[in-house]
């Protein structure tokens, strides 16, 4: 999936990409047309509240919920989490094979899908049919997003540009992060698949909320019940608003709080809910307290590696997860090569995260 660059071409939205000295960059470039374009005029109202039924809770009643897997090589990755499927064609799932999707991926956290050139190679309006079986569309409020479908998320990056969320100022770029997590209603079942991809690295790195949390003392874990945390999606937008990553807000910044501790609406699991990127303090602490406690969180899912997964990208490779069971971060090992890391997220908002604490209070 590595491409070789020479020259360089400008597409709309401002967005500086690589071409081949003898050819426009639509031609030499299979998905130019998912290049992402940032329009400065693009605005969007606040988010409403919505009632979402997770399609996981159908395969509950399912005599065989992984019977979609019936022909198919599964490869467990790691024990807490994660699996690897070879003999499953994604683009020619019903909708009773979905639903038992959805409960494999909330069970393992994250699977991954090879071999997935259909699926890829389907035109954007397959991409939102796909995604809103699942959940109420997001469309992000500063990525970047294929002109005329602002519901698709683009991780982009190449030699010349970069259209990420990179804190360059930092001595790592990994950061873990459970994706907008400051919405009210944050991600459940997300997919993301990569078009270019480096030849070595760029890999996409997991780790299971749910093992965590497990990994701490009872007494603890009791505590963390008890508390509630702001997510921020303002420090994003500011980001942007300096000029970064395309430089547009498509939507007023939030913060919503939500429990440390979070249950699985369809498994009944309880995971961590706190992340480095979005999460900014604990309701009722003073600063100091507040600090002391998520920064030690933030550690301990740092050098938790035994609850970890590295994802390799394979050409036409599909990654499902469930963001209320997981963290994420990619790692920008490549930069120095100069390649091009092209990726489509397709995101469902879930349901408003559950308190693992029955009658803790988020309002």
């Amino acid at each position: 999936m590595s491409t070789t660059t020479t020259a360089t071409e400008t597409v709309p939205g401002s967005i500086s990409v690589q071409a081949h000295e003898d050819k426009p960059v639509s031609e030499q470039y299979k998905y130019a047309h998912l290049f992402p374009v940032f329009q400065k005029d693009e605005h969007y109202p606040p988010l409403t509240p919505f009632e979402h039924v997770d399609p996981g809770h159908r395969a509950l009643k399912h005599e065989n919920p992984r019977s979609f897997l019936a022909n198919a090589k599964v490869t467990q990755l790691t024990p807490p989490i994660g699996e690897e499927v070879r003999g499953v064609n994604l683009a020619t799932l019903d909708d009773t094979a979905k639903d038992q999707l959805a409960l494999e991926v909330a069970r393992r956290g994250v699977v991954v899908f090879r071999d997935q050139q259909d699926f890829i190679n389907s035109p954007p309006e397959t991409y939102l049919e796909w995604g809103r079986y699942f959940g109420r569309l997001h469309i992000h409020p500063t990525s970047g997003h294929p002109e005329g479908f602002p519901h698709l998320h683009l991780v982009y990056r190449d030699g010349k540009s970069s259209f990420n969320y990179e804190l360059s100022d930092r001595t790592t770029a990994t950061t873990w992060h459970s994706d907008v997590s400051y919405e009210l209603q944050p991600p459940g079942l997300t997919t993301l698949f990569l078009v270019a991809a480096p030849e070595s690295g760029g890999d996409t790195i997991f780790t299971s909320q749910v093992t965590t949390l497990k990994r701490l003392s009872p007494d603890f874990v009791a505590v963390l019940r008890t508390l509630k945390a702001v997510h921020s999606g303002y420090e994003q937008a500011d980001y942007s608003r300096s000029g970064k990553r395309g430089g547009v807000i498509r939507r007023d910044p939030v913060e919503h709080v939500h429990p440390v501790v979070r249950k699985h609406p369809v498994t009944g699991e309880e995971s961590l809910y706190v992340n480095r990127q979005f999460t900014r303090r604990i309701v009722g602490f003073k600063r100091e307290e507040s600090d002391a406690i998520l920064n030690f969180l933030y550690d301990h899912i740092d050098r938790s590696i035994d609850s970890q997964v590295r994802t390799k990208w394979e050409p036409y490779t599909v990654v499902l997860w469930d963001n209320r069971v997981t963290a994420h971060s990619a790692i920008l090992d490549f930069i120095e090569t100069s390649e091009r890391r092209h990726g489509v997220r397709i995101t469902p908002q879930a349901e408003r995260p559950i308190p693992a604490l029955e009658g803790l209070k988020l309002d």
